[in-house]
């Protein structure tokens, strides 16, 4: 077939010949399977689950046999015969495993010409790069009757996100770190509860629950949950939850604070009313996003605990945001001050604000990362917004946090991507003496481990500085 850069051709009844073929290569790659398996529907974990696959026959993870299938349906439907093909029956044999980083060849060979019906029998098979027989079949099409040459069309673009995967790799940044005493305050519902059993399953934190003993207990033996060996503190209220865990944070008895079905409010006045808890910096919240169209973390601050903060506010949100991020392994931070515009205007203080932070960052006064600013959201995140509206910036378009101008926008980003993006995000406060997991009510208990997750490195990377200046 005559194929071009542009364009391509079909080949009609009347030029196909006996013997004539035409074949197409293609590689397997893990999102393949994953696309496949999304299409399809078939989430047989032989195809998904390495630990499982490794157990099976085949002894790894193996291709959806009817992905090979597909190739040959690919091939006559786009190549030969082409534009016009219809597909009347296709028998199939499979001989061997399609294995991730295989490559197949597909051919696809004409054998029998129907001149009345005007059907076109082929031969089909697929070896892969070894030469081995992978699948071979027969196929029936009615070929196209009429020449057509058109513009070659655009593939759709697939983006596979496997959030199993991103927690998994979240999981790993904590390996090997020791589990934290937690004190969870307040975990009177199913999500918070559970989600501390979770965290404790997986080794992050050790907790100690504090609350309405017989509530607690009434909701583990509702849903099943076992408390057996947990430390439980008996406060009979919320208020008295939170003073209580303030307080065992204050005297050393935890490492980290988790927050379970109160009010954000309740536990962070608890919190601020212990002296010893404080530090030189303000206390601020960060969103860890995995978002399926960004190809990496992102962190969003602050979207829960700031309402409306000052500059100098900012410059402890700023600081908290990119200590934070380093933590996470990103060793100089992107930092996208955000507004509704790019240019600095008196009329919106966002800009303002935006700016000034920029040149405290270029005489020390916030250290360790890379601002810009003012940035629209589009600009902090697309490389294509950035080129088409011309901004030359090392921050644009690859931002690794947002800092939003209050908690209004903030919170209404972080929504907007968690239920309209379908990312998965976990959310912690820093600046005390101790990281507190602070999650909404509404989070499940995936949210809260991976808020525990965080949680135990901000604790971990505290233990160590507390050893060095004790040392």
């Amino acid at each position: 077939m005559n194929i071009n850069n542009d364009f391509v051709e079909n080949h009609t009844f009347e030029e196909l010949q006996i013997g004539q073929s035409a074949r197409l290569l293609r590689t397997l790659t893990p999102q393949d399977i994953q696309a496949f398996a999304a299409v399809s529907g078939d989430t047989n974990p032989a195809h998904l689950n390495a630990e499982y696959a490794n157990e099976t026959l085949f002894h790894g993870v193996i291709a959806h046999g009817m992905w090979s299938g597909a190739l040959i349906s690919a091939l006559l439907g786009t190549q030969f015969p082409g534009t016009g093909t219809i597909y009347l029956d296709q028998a199939l044999h499979f001989s061997r495993p399609v294995r991730i980083g295989d490559t197949l060849t597909v051919c696809a060979t004409v054998t029998a010409k129907d001149e009345q019906k005007k059907i076109v029998e082929l031969a089909c098979e697929a070896v892969n790069q070894n030469g081995e027989q992978v699948v071979r079949g027969v196929a029936r099409v009615l070929a196209p009757p009429h020449k057509i040459r058109m513009p070659r069309g655009s593939l759709p673009q697939i983006r596979v996100f496997d959030p199993e995967a991103r927690f998994n790799d979240l999981l790993a940044l904590a390996r090997g770190i020791p589990a934290v005493r937690c004190a969870v305050v307040h975990p009177c519902d199913e999500g918070s509860l559970s989600g501390a059993m979770e965290a404790a399953a997986h080794g992050l934190l050790e907790p100690v629950l504090i609350g309405p003993e017989m509530r607690i207990r009434a909701i583990a033996e509702e849903f099943n949950l076992d408390l057996n060996g947990m430390t439980v503190v008996n406060k009979p209220h919320s208020h008295a939850a939170a003073e209580h865990a303030s307080t065992m944070a204050a005297n050393g008895e935890v490492q980290s604070l988790m927050k379970g079905s109160l009010h954000t409010d309740e536990l962070i006045h608890a919190v601020l009313a212990r002296q010893e808890l404080r530090t030189g910096r303000r206390m601020s919240h960060v969103f860890r996003f995995d978002v399926p169209l960004y190809s990496k973390p992102l962190i969003i601050t602050d979207a829960a605990l700031n309402i409306r903060p000052t500059l100098e506010d900012k410059v402890d949100i700023v600081q908290n945001a990119i200590d934070f991020a380093r933590l996470l392994g990103v060793e100089l931070p992107r930092v996208a001050l955000l507004a509704a515009l790019e240019n600095v205007s008196s009329h919106m203080p966002s800009t303002l604000d935006a700016a000034a932070l920029c040149k405290m960052a270029d005489r020390g006064q916030i250290r360790g990362g890379l601002l810009d600013g003012p940035l629209a959201f589009d600009n902090a995140i697309s490389p294509e917004a950035t080129l088409i509206k011309q901004i030359e910036s090392k921050v644009a378009g690859q931002a690794d946090v947002l800092v939003v101008p209050d908690l209004e926008s903030g919170n209404m980003l972080a929504k907007q991507l968690e239920y309209l993006a379908g990312a998965a995000g976990s959310g912690i406060v820093l600046g005390a003496r101790v990281p507190i997991a602070l999650t909404s009510r509404a989070d499940g208990p995936r949210a809260r481990v991976s808020s525990a997750l965080l949680a135990l490195l901000v604790a971990h990377q505290g233990r160590k500085a507390e050893q060095l200046r004790t040392s």
